[in-house]
């Protein structure tokens, strides 16, 4: 029996949900939820606009064809999941694929501005693992042109009042409460296991509170730090999935991790330079000569290899990045043909990525925003001298397991509340923090895309979970709340007491390290072996960290520590899920199983947290489960839904090795999946 009221709980209390992470993904569920009349809390690590969505470049991926290629929702579909080696279900692609053109008209119609043709149609630029230009892009900071746009339709909401199922405003109550500055600790559960609400901690004062909410829905991003230098920001820990994946959360294809071919060093991190570059006739180099000592420019065309071109033809520098990745660790690890350093003598893990033949206005009106960054960090003219990149950590297709419910059609039953449903009932998931929509390889500019789609449907899954609800979480005891809240203060407590000889952040470096080296490109059994042994010693010292701050206000050194305590859970979810998959998939290589394994690997890896006995955060790993949804059960198994695109040998040597099918099935069936237009305004 559902609740009496969808806007008031039984006491009279205006019934919220709770979206924590302020990025594309977590905004657009906030806008989906407020069209849909259902008042939002909104929980933010950092301010909205400085979420990691701000840091995308390139651009968002939309089959418009408006260069009249013969690209089509279809072919988004076929190029997305062959990219992803096959991993992805096809169902939530496919719903991706169609809605795209939709929402980047959306986004144009909201104030984005998008670079245009010289008729003033939207311009679209080529990403890896296509030959379509499907890209729209605003330059080079695309992500904060979005993230802005959204922000925007977000403050609107945060005026808006709150009206009953009569149309009445319910005095001093927003459709949008924002709450920045906040790390989400954990979700509130009752007694049977239900998320109620969430635990948070107010970085400013570092009070811990407990908030409910009738559902919870986390846009948290990825775990890049847990690989330490990675192009993404350092707040990016991945500590709120692993948070709840503690809780009882799945946790799916966390060993897929994508090394991005193309990124510059830094003490700090390493600074992205966007596929775009690529994109827009950036080719990508070693000198022909391993005992090469000139500098870029000076080197000759003869003398230069432009290995990609030469091996892939067809797609030629814009290969899907896994492929892109390996081919430059090749050229430097095993060929020794990095960039000569004139300083160490000797060469370095780098490679030329050249701009330089390109006119200069072309590249400062489409990449001027990744250029600057380049010159601003390396102390180089990009227009004047080949840039010196190598792979870095970027992106994870893995991450908190969310259902899905499909349509006669293929693709997704919108306004389903199985749609983006974690396992923990009333928790749902949107963004790079789940696991939905890449497969075990992400294509450039579908990572936009996919936040922004992720939202879209997720913000309509909570609305209809929320009607099936029998209880509101603001008519439960307040002792759960309380219970809750208590248990995340004793922790923090317990933090703030440790006084051994451990750096928490020495600590840190010394696993993302191990990490970064044996972890990502090339995977070998052994390694990985000795990796999740070392996980083990650094879990078991972790519990001897001495925290540097025990200040009252903004302790960073506390909150850290907790974050690394969740890092090495991730960690070992990683690792332990390289470590049993026994082939090549997507971004997933091991050079002993070259061979993509469908027969005993074409599954999804599902894990659980086991945390007893003498293995302390253990991964238990399954090949099915129930979870209980609105008061009805639902079976789960790790099968991959292929019906739609079946799973063939994946191989970028020839021209379009995935858009030929698809042209040819898009032909057969009249191109059906047509774009449906977008509603969030």
């Amino acid at each position: 029996m559902a609740a009496k009221s969808n806007t008031r709980s039984e006491s009279g209390k205006v019934r919220r949900v709770i979206v924590v992470g302020g990025g594309l993904a977590g905004l657009t569920t906030v806008i989906k939820l407020c069209e849909a009349g259902v008042p939002v809390d909104v929980f933010s690590l950092v301010p909205v606009k400085r979420s990691h969505s701000v840091c995308a470049q390139g651009g968002i991926n939309a089959s418009v064809n408006t260069k009249g290629e013969g690209d089509s929702p279809r072919v988004h579909l076929e190029e997305t999941v062959y990219g992803g080696d096959f991993l992805a279900n096809q169902a939530p692609v496919k719903g991706m694929a169609d809605a795209a053109p939709g929402i980047v008209y959306m986004l144009d119609r909201m104030g984005v501005p998008f670079n245009r043709t010289a008729e003033g149609l939207l311009d679209f630029r080529r990403f890896g693992g296509t030959l379509f230009h499907r890209t729209a892009f605003a330059g080079a900071t695309t992500g904060q042109q979005l993230l802005y746009a959204l922000d925007e339709q977000v403050r609107r909401f945060e005026t808006a009042d709150v009206e009953d199922e009569r149309g009445i405003v319910i005095p001093g109550e927003k459709m949008v409460r924002k709450f920045e500055f906040w790390d989400f600790l954990s979700v509130v559960q009752d007694d049977a296991g239900v998320a109620r609400g969430i635990v948070a901690q107010d970085l400013k004062s570092m009070e811990i509170k407990a908030f409910p909410g009738d559902a919870v829905c986390l846009a948290t991003g990825g775990p890049g730090i847990v690989f330490g230098r990675s192009t993404n920001s350092v707040i990016n820990t991945g500590t709120a999935a692993s948070s709840v994946y503690q809780q009882g959360a799945c946790y799916a294809n966390g060993e897929c991790i994508q090394v991005h071919p193309t990124a510059i060093p830094g003490a700090d991190k390493l600074r992205l330079i966007s596929e775009s570059a690529r994109g827009e006739g950036g080719r990508v180099w070693v000198p022909k000569d391993p005992k090469e000592q000139r500098r870029g420019r000076e080197v000759p065309e003869a003398d230069r290899d432009y290995f990609l071109e030469a091996k892939y033809p067809g797609y030629g520098n814009l290969v899907p990045r896994d492929i892109a990745s390996r081919e430059l660790f090749l050229k430097c690890f095993h060929e020794g043909r990095g960039v000569f350093n004139a300083k160490t003598g000797a060469n370095e893990n780098e490679v030329y990525l050249d701009l330089t033949h390109l006119p200069k206005e072309a590249l400062h009106k489409k990449l001027a925003g990744i250029l600057e960054i380049y010159e601003k960090f390396v102390g180089e003219d990009p227009y004047e001298n080949p840039m010196r990149v190598f792979p870095a950590v970027h992106y994870s297709m893995g991450g908190l397991w969310v259902d899905f419910e499909r349509s006669a059609d293929g693709g997704l039953v919108m306004g389903s509340p199985r749609n983006q449903a974690t396992s923990i009932s009333g928790l749902y998931a949107a963004g790079e923090c789940e696991y939905q929509y890449h497969g075990a390889n992400r294509l450039g500019a579908n990572s936009l895309l996919s936040c922004i789609y992720g939202g879209m449907v997720t913000g309509p899954a909570m609305a209809s979970y929320r009607k099936g609800m029998d209880k509101s979480s603001y008519d439960l005891s307040s002792s759960v709340f309380e219970k809750a809240e208590k248990r995340e203060l004793a922790k923090y407590n317990a933090i703030l007491k440790m006084d051994g000889k451990e750096n928490p952040f020495k600590l840190h470096d010394e696993m993302a390290q191990m990490m970064l080296v044996d972890v990502t490109i090339e995977r070998h059994n052994d390694k990985l072996d000795t990796v999740l042994a070392k996980i083990d010693e650094i879990d078991m010292r972790s519990r001897k960290v001495g925290v540097p701050d025990t200040s009252g206000r903004a302790n960073q050194s506390a909150q850290f520590t907790r974050h690394l305590f969740n890092m090495i859970v991730l960690a070992r979810v990683i690792a332990q899920g390289a470590r049993n998959r026994d082939e090549s998939r997507g971004a997933h290589f091991k050079p002993a199983f070259k061979d993509r394994n469908d027969e005993k690997f074409l599954r999804t890896t599902l894990a659980f947290h086991s945390d007893g006995g003498n293995a302390p955060n253990a991964v238990r790993f399954a090949r099915d489960f129930d979870y209980a949804l609105n008061g009805k059960t639902v079976n789960i198994t790790d099968a991959v839904d292929i019906s739609l695109v079946q799973p063939r040998a994946r191989k970028y040597e020839q021209a379009g090795a995935a858009s030929a099918n698809a042209q040819g099935a898009a032909k057969k069936d009249g191109d059906k999946a047509a774009a449906p237009a977008a509603t969030a305004t």
